[in-house]
């Protein structure tokens, strides 16, 4: 597991759309929010580089982060963030408050593992990948950064489902609680197209003719 990433803020007294504008223009700051848990919610804003070096790191969206703020270290995740629709860049965030005892939900990245190996793949077919991520459930100190799924097995025109990941401990996934019609394919292997026509047409010949009889 990565170190906590951690992030400093500041209190911010200065609300509303204007005064995010100067936040973001002239200070090179990013307006956000902190809510959740038994304290009021506190507006902030944070460096506008470090965010951006920070949402670099694939556990930015998925694990518990450390703000620092006026001296106290809160323990919160992304719940929520609005980008600038032409540059992309973050204009407004808001963070959770994580209470260790409290499950979270939150979206995990999905990493596929023997690919290399792949029974179907070395038999010709193609490798799709359906979902990227996936909704879990866990208490704070039992999130991974990612789940892994071995496709070394798989075969041309079979799929791995929700229901193949193997979970850590504590970890389980909510849409599987919903019934089996929820049990989404993760990744496929899709068979090569052909056979013996597709080697035939190749070659230049033409394909066998299905029997049909001879036209009178």
């Amino acid at each position: 597991m990565t170190d906590q990433l951690v992030l400093n803020a500041e209190p911010r007294e200065d609300v509303g759309k204007g005064a995010s504008r100067r936040l973001r223009r002239l200070e090179k700051r990013v307006p956000g929010i902190i809510y959740g848990g038994e304290a009021a919610p506190q507006s902030v804003s944070l460096e506008a580089r470090e965010l951006a070096k920070a949402e670099g790191v694939e556990a930015f969206y998925s694990q518990v982060l450390e703000l620092s703020l006026s001296g106290k270290k809160i323990a919160a995740v992304v719940k929520d963030l609005q980008r600038h629709p032409a540059r992309g860049d973050i204009m407004h965030i808001d963070f959770l408050r994580v209470d260790a005892n409290q499950p979270l939900t939150v979206n995990l990245s999905l990493h596929l593992v023997g690919e290399e190996d792949c029974v179907g793949v070395k038999a010709g077919g193609r490798l799709s990948q359906n979902m990227n991520e996936v909704t879990v459930t866990a208490l704070p100190a039992a999130l991974p950064e990612y789940l892994e799924i071995d496709v070394s097995a798989l075969e041309a025109g079979s799929s791995l489902h929700l229901t193949d990941i193997v979970l850590p401990e504590g970890v389980t996934i909510p849409a599987l609680a919903q019934g089996s019609d929820h049990d989404q394919a993760i990744v496929s292997v899709i068979a090569a197209r052909g056979g013996a026509a597709a080697e035939a047409a190749e070659d230049g010949e033409a394909a066998p003719a299905e029997d049909g009889g001879e036209e009178g």
